[in-house]
């Protein structure tokens, strides 16, 4: 390895200063290149993919309206029922999914024993949702 004068300082020994110049045109020039190829690589395909969600889908039960007349007769959403219909109609309603919301009015004539028979009827067959429809200010 040869020494030129340049390399000796005035004492005569060896210069131990790195030159940055050539490597801050390397830097600049790598810079340059992937700014140039940066754009290129970039290609993005578009899809057009479905929204999830992450909150629970809740499925509303169904509500059945019974009622009990004075008489003990039974209605089941404003329809007629004979009592030998209402147990396969409690059975069919707890095979249900969601299980159907039972709101029950009874006319306050109505004799205590048709109630009971129906609450135990509904808790036979699993149905546990069950509602007491009053209305207020009637006498």
């Amino acid at each position: 390895m040869s020494f030129q004068a340049s390399d000796f300082d005035e004492d005569g020994d060896v210069m131990a200063e790195i030159n940055m110049t050539p490597l801050v045109d390397v830097m600049l020039v790598l810079l340059i290149i992937f700014i140039i190829t940066v754009p290129v690589i970039n290609h993005a395909v578009k899809l057009d993919l479905p929204k999830a969600s992450s909150q629970k889908e809740e499925i509303k039960p169904t509500k059945i309206a019974l009622a009990i007349d004075a008489g003990g007769g039974l209605s089941w959403n404003g329809v007629s029922v004979p009592a030998g219909d209402l147990e396969s109609r409690l059975q069919a309603a707890a095979a249900q999914q969601a299980q159907p919301e039972i709101h029950l009015q009874v006319d306050k004539h109505a004799e205590y024993e048709h109630v009971a028979q129906l609450l135990s009827a509904a808790s036979r067959h699993g149905l546990s949702k069950l509602a007491f429809v009053t209305e207020p200010g009637k006498n």
